[in-house]
């Protein structure tokens, strides 16, 4: 059985699964030779123009470049090199939009020739026959050469993989794609140069037989290729039928070898390497020239174009210099310009694309030329896709699956095998765009992949730096056990001890001396805590001490704290008890009597008051203001007598009679008894001063000013005229209480501080409203002044009665206390304090009040002094006749 070498060499072929027979156009570009594209006025350069990594950028904005400079760098071998086509400035260095089916932009190096083209130096390698391959390949990747058939995959590292691997060498001629005839020009117009690039392959890999697959719809370029190639090159020409897509590498090695490619492989696999004739023409140029891979053969076509064929265009240039250079004229309705073929290309989104390693072909077709689809239809099932395909793959699932965004079940039905060739598309009578669908759910499996490679490798990363500190530690920790090791050796060899096992042992030897400490502290603690608590509790009792201050004052201040805590608490229950007791019938009709017997007295000193009023002013109507003043000090002194006769009086008594008494009670009760006394004397006094003064003062008092005076004075009475009938209502409460027996006598003191409380509260609400009503009074200037001096007069009475009546009110808090004999002596005698702390406020107000009356009186500068004596006179009167209810007030309390 013959090899497959031997079967090559007979002629045989082999065919491939599916492919169509489209109209290939090839005629529009092909029947001119190759010419130069010239130098336009910007170059911009991607930094990744193959497949693979970027370099890294070696220029910055502004350097100067020459022609053949390298642009970027790498140390890779899927990192090929970008190069200065030509020589000028480096503009910028930014985001341009690439020549690539997604329209994205990309980093790019932005070059504005100078025209002169001037090149940098060469390295040539003449005699590549005597080189070593790897230096070589070195060499190719240098000069940034990668497949210019259409993939874009680093050459070198292709060659590389090969070594030793393969055993034959195929260069792909086939140029099978319609519209595209730069492969076919380069073969007519560049055949010996292509030949001599298939040498240096050859010289790199050493295979055992190489090939150079063509279709047969290129005559010229077979024919030229054979005129060069010499029998011990051992190079075969083989013409294949025209077929699409025989120019793919995997059906192009299945019709010239037989074998086929597995899935996801390459065709290292199977021991077949191939390389494009455009490559071929590259590394002839780079190794024997020392051009770097800076331009290109394109292919110019379409019926939009006026000048049509293949230029040498530079790497960077941009598409919109060449359609302005060669004739383009768009189409009116559908403008569109395409980089590639009409099956495998793409429509670009501008013209402003540059110029890459892998654009072979510029298409600008009329729309009868090259229709638009209309519109996408539904899959009608009619396996057409899948009859054309020549991966034989099943393109409907495909299209299901990427539409549905099932990568797992695309990569299932192998859609990496997908060679983008768009047979199946051209074939669609649906018109579905199917690579279009395929090339995006690709994009979206390898960007997930990089995701997982990047991952991974990041895991890998942390997983070795922990075993990395992992083992740093391990060695620091030996390395100090070793050490501590050997410090103890020598130690023990000069006799010494460790100065760190000894410092170590000093520090535990104090932790346990501190923890045995601890409890041998606790009972001195305690007892001196046992002995402060002792000092205080015998400071509390009234023993001395030295060591300790003495706290009786304080306990005082909380007792008396405590005290009035109880008062407010008592308070508050009297005011709840005295509401409910409110309610009785029983107690309703003894306020009833109670306010009855006010009344009659009320009666009573009103006619005694006019009695004296009447008398003294006929008397002493025609009384000297001197004599006057004399009798008003007389009147003051006997008052005084009087008062401190009723004061010694009071302060011996009761103190006699009440032998059984407690002694405490008594002294309360004499010190009550005392302040009365001072009270009414001072009120007495008061009384006598207001009356007496103003006579000897007033000698020309301005009869309007008297008038208004007068008014204010008659507001004021009638203002203390409602508080005492406040007053007289709120001494009825505490007359029920005193004459039911069989009352708690702690109530009743209770319901007649309440009762004295709301009587002062009334009190001050008429004084209120008598100020706010003196005013406007005050205004009337057309008084009588007669008529205002015995007003004054009245209220001054008025005043001296409200007094006695808060007095006489006063005295009635302290009977119940000292009758009751079961009562608490502490309570009785917070009672009686709280009792003559009302009564002596009672007797300021009213006091005060007596002052308001007689102020305006002083200002009467033009009073008849007549009626200054006469009302004088009645003042002493009222002042007696107050002294004397006082003192019989005293005798009552005594004799009780």
């Amino acid at each position: 059985m013959l090899s497959i070498i031997e079967q090559i060499k007979q002629g045989k072929l082999w065919d491939f699964h599916g492919g169509i027979h489209p109209a290939e156009n090839k005629d529009l570009s092909n029947k001119s030779p190759i010419v130069n594209a010239g130098i336009p006025q910007e170059l911009v350069l991607p930094l990744k123009q193959h497949i693979g990594s970027k370099g890294d950028i070696i220029v910055a904005v502004g350097d100067k470049v020459q022609k053949g400079q390298p642009l970027t760098q790498g140390d890779i071998a899927m990192c090929v090199p970008v190069h200065a086509p030509t020589s000028g400035t480096i503009t910028a260095i930014e985001q341009r939009t690439t020549a690539h089916p997604s329209g994205l932009s990309d980093l790019c190096i932005v070059i504005a020739p100078d025209q002169q083209d001037t090149w940098c130096d060469k390295t040539t390698y003449a005699d590549y026959e005597d080189r070593d391959p790897a230096e070589l390949i070195d060499a190719i990747r240098l000069n940034g050469i990668a497949g210019l058939g259409g993939a874009g995959f680093p050459t070198a590292r292709k060659l590389q993989g090969g070594l030793g691997n393969v055993d034959i060498l195929i260069i792909n001629a086939a140029e099978c794609e319609p519209y595209i005839t730069a492969d076919d020009r380069l073969m007519r117009d560049y055949a010996e140069e292509v030949i001599e690039g298939v040498r240096i392959l050859r010289h790199i890999i050493s295979p055992k037989l190489t090939i150079i697959g063509i279709e047969d719809n290129k005559p010229e370029a077979i024919q030229a290729l054979e005129q060069h190639v010499k029998e011990d090159d051992n190079i075969l020409i083989r013409v294949v039928p025209t077929k699409y897509p025989s120019g793919s590498s995997k059906q192009l090695v299945k019709i010239l070898t037989g074998r086929e490619v597995p899935s996801q492989s390459r065709s290292t696999s199977v021991g077949v390497i191939m390389q494009n004739v455009g490559t071929a023409f590259a590394i002839k140029r780079a190794i024997i020239d020392g051009e770097p891979l800076i331009e290109r053969v394109v292919t110019l076509t379409g019926e939009a174009f006026k000048e049509r064929g293949n230029v040498f265009a530079m790497l960077g240039t941009p598409i919109a210099y060449l359609l302005d250079k060669f004739g383009y004229k768009a189409d009116k309705k559908h403008p569109r310009v395409i980089i590639g073929g009409s099956l495998m290309g793409f429509t670009l989104p501008h013209s402003n694309v540059p110029i890459t390693k892998m654009t072979n072909c510029i298409l600008a077709p009329k729309r009868k030329e090259l229709p638009l689809h209309t519109y996408e239809m539904a899959c009608i099932r009619c396996s057409a896709c899948a009859d054309v395909c020549p991966s034989s793959l099943l393109p409907q699932q495909l299209q299901w699956y990427a539409k549905d965004q099932n990568y797992e079940k695309c990569e299932e039905y192998n859609l990496q095998d997908c060679i983008e060739c768009g047979a199946c598309a051209y074939v669609c009578p649906s018109e579905i765009p199917l690579v279009q669908y395929y090339r995006q759910a690709k994009a979206e499996i390898w960007a997930r992949s990089q995701d997982e490679i990047n991952a991974e490798r990041a895991r890998q990363r942390f997983e070795a730096k922990q075993a990395r500190m992992d083992r740093d530690k391990a060695e620091r920790e030996n390395r100090f056990k070793k050490a501590a090791e050997t410090r103890r050796e020598e130690m023990a060899k000069t006799g010494g001890d460790d100065a760190v096992a000894a410092a170590i042992a000093r520090v535990k030897a104090k932790q346990a001396a501190a923890q045995s400490e601890k409890p041998e502290v606790k009972p001195a603690v305690a007892a001196a805590i046992a002995a402060a608590k002792a000092k205080q509790a015998a400071s509390a009792q009234g023993a001395t001490s030295e060591t300790l201050p003495d706290n009786s004052e304080m306990a005082k201040l909380r007792e008396e704290r405590k005290r009035q805590a109880r008062e407010r608490k008592a308070e508050k229950e009297a005011g709840e008890s005295t509401a409910s007791a409110s309610s009785n019938e029983s107690k309703k009709d003894a306020v009833a009597a109670a306010i009855a017997r006010a009344k009659a007295k009320k009666a009573q000193q009103a006619s005694e008051q006019k009695a004296p009023v009447a008398d003294t002013a006929v008397e002493n109507a025609e009384v000297d203001p001197k004599k006057a003043a004399i009798a008003a000090a007389v009147a003051r002194a006997k008052a005084k007598k009087e008062a401190q006769q009723a004061q010694s009086e009071s302060t011996s008594e009761p103190v006699a009679e009440t032998e059984a008494i407690d002694p405490k009670k008594a002294a309360v009760a004499a010190a009550v008894a005392r302040a009365k006394a001072r009270k009414a004397a001072q009120q007495a006094e008061a009384q006598s001063e207001v009356t007496s003064e103003p006579a000897a003062e007033t000698e020309a008092v301005d009869p309007k000013k008297a008038a208004v005076a007068v008014a204010a004075a008659v507001a004021r009475a009638k203002a203390r005229k409602a508080a005492q009938q406040a007053e007289a209502q709120s001494e009825t409460t505490p007359e029920p209480v005193a004459e039911t027996e069989d009352v708690d006598p702690k109530k009743a003191a209770v319901a007649a501080a309440v009762a004295r409380a709301k009587a002062r509260k009334a009190a001050q609400q008429a004084e209120a409203q008598s100020e706010s009503t003196s005013e406007p009074v005050a205004e009337t200037e057309t008084v009588d002044p007669k008529k205002a001096a015995v007003a004054a007069a009245v209220a001054r009475a008025k005043a001296r009665k409200a007094a006695q009546q808060a007095e006489a009110q006063s005295d009635l808090t302290p009977e119940p206390a000292a009758e009751t004999e079961a009562v608490d002596p502490k309570k009785a005698a917070v009672a009686a304090a709280v009792a003559r702390a009302k009564a002596k406020k009672a007797a300021q107000q009213a006091e005060a009040q007596s002052e308001t009356t007689s102020e305006p009186v002083t200002e009467t500068e033009a009073v008849d002094p007549k009626k200054a004596a006469v009302a004088a006179a009645v003042a002493r009167a009222k002042a007696r006749k107050a002294a004397q209810q006082a003192a019989k007030e005293q005798q009552n309390i005594e004799e009780d």
